[in-house]
């Protein structure tokens, strides 16, 4: 069971489906250190559709100090969304120092710094 997963999710060991906050934590702990990943990406992957703003209420729900690399999701614009808190800088510095690179509008590249998952198909052109 993965780090951001409950306390009473990994004592069960039933087997059940694990809740969506959990496969977003799941998800979000296998993207690499200098590579990002966006908020829809991250729900399409954790099997949730569309549902972009589920990871971000999820991501949101995170204690401090937590293990989950929360800083590595942004949005599909390739810039890092406001927080509730006005925090946006700390995330921004979190990824710098991982190697991500930021241009002068504040964007991140998603061809270059986009997260590839294993397993993800791609789209055939023809």
């Amino acid at each position: 069971m993965s780090r951001g997963a409950s306390k009473a999710a990994q004592r069960s060991g039933n087997g059940r489906a694990r809740s969506a906050y959990e496969r977003v934590y799941a998800v979000v702990h296998r993207v690499p250190p200098g590579r990002i990943a966006t908020y829809g990406q991250v729900a399409r992957v954790a099997g949730l559709g569309d549902h972009a703003r589920m990871v971000g209420y999820a991501l949101a729900a995170l204690p401090s100090g937590t293990a989950v690399p929360w800083h590595r999701v942004i949005n599909a614009q390739g810039t890092v969304s406001e927080r509730r808190s006005g925090d946006t800088l700390s995330q921004r510095m979190r990824l710098e120092r991982e190697g991500v690179a930021f241009d002068a509008r504040g964007r991140i590249s998603l061809a270059t710094f986009g997260w590839r998952p294993r397993g993800s198909r791609r789209r055939s052109t023809g």
